[in-house]
């Protein structure tokens, strides 16, 4: 039987079936959301792998091609969901939006506005923070972005839990049926100072409202917006540093002049009497990426002022 909660069939290890959305997972780096449709395949640089094949297995599950190459199965989480899907826009990752959701207290059954919608990144995180009984209303002024997110999200099956609407929200302001509702208001607007009085609004007392920008200028100017009806106003930057891992094999007395990390090596240098020859040593190093993610923007925190 499955729960009532349609987020949590996601991570569920239920069987794959026609229709399903996976991930096929080729590296950390590279992955491909794809819709299980018998008689179609997926060719790339491992083989040939056939939907049909698919169809019963558990996510997770490793499956090969016709050249004995391999993939991985994995269900779309909303994590994976936002290193795969099709960006309309600019998209929340993964530190900003474990970082919104935690700010603005969001737990089941909250209800949660969101403006604009764009590719739909932050919005399937917010629906499993709120299920099973939470609602997210999220608003895009772009018809054709609002629809293409209605499908996305009903791929991946938090469409119960979303209502996307069609609405200038910094023209027209969120619909009065919210007013004193909302747990939280997210914004990503380019002039978020424009719909901070009607989230205000919209809000419980003591809400918690979140506004997200590129510019520091953007920011400063909701700050003094805020400063109306709001209280304890923060803004913070996340920086995200990844780190790769790599085992190298190295003999007694060569330097790597490359190499400007050290780390205890995983196995001892020994000397060989015989040959009068060091052995070769492989050692764990671990060192900043390169290509390490900058800045994506500005997270400004307030709380609804309670009335006296």
């Amino acid at each position: 039987m499955l729960p009532a909660d349609p987020t949590q069939r996601l991570t569920l290890q239920r069987r794959i079936q026609e229709g399903d959305l996976v991930i096929a997972y080729e590296r950390h780096d590279h992955m491909k959301a794809i819709k299980v449709t018998k008689g179609s395949i997926l060719q790339n640089r491992f083989g040939v792998f056939n939907h049909s094949h698919w169809v019963g297995k558990p996510f997770g599950s490793k499956v090969f091609s016709n050249k004995n190459g391999f993939i991985y199965l994995l269900a779309p989480t909303p994590e994976l969901w936002t290193l795969v899907l099709s960006h309309r826009t600019q998209i929340l990752y993964i530190a900003d939006i474990s970082f919104v959701v935690m700010y603005l207290e969001i737990v089941p059954g909250c209800l949660v506005l969101e403006s604009g919608t764009g590719s739909g990144s932050l919005t399937t995180s917010l629906a499993r923070a709120i299920a099973p009984s939470g609602r997210v209303c999220t608003f895009d002024f772009h018809e054709q972005r609002a629809a293409s997110a209605r499908e996305d999200f009903e791929m991946t099956g938090v469409s119960s839990l979303v209502t996307v609407g069609v609405r200038d929200i910094q023209g027209e302001g969120f619909p009065d049926e919210f007013s004193g509702k909302a747990d939280a208001v997210f914004l990503d607007l380019p002039q978020p100072w424009l719909a901070i009085p009607s989230a205000g609004k919209m809000l419980k007392p003591d809400g918690v409202i979140c506004s997200f920008s590129p510019c520091i200028e953007q920011v400063q100017r909701s700050c003094e917006t805020l400063k109306l009806k709001f209280t304890d106003i923060r803004t913070f930057e996340i920086l995200l540093r990844t780190y790769e891992v790599k085992e190298l094999s190295t003999e007694v007395g060569e330097v790597d002049e490359g190499i400007s990390f050290r780390s205890p090596p995983r196995k001892k240098r020994q000397h060989s009497t015989a040959t009068g020859k060091d052995s070769v040593a492989t050692t764990v190093m671990a060192k900043p990426c390169s290509e390490a993610r900058g800045h994506t923007g500005y997270l400004t925190f307030a709380r609804l002022k309670c009335l006296a």
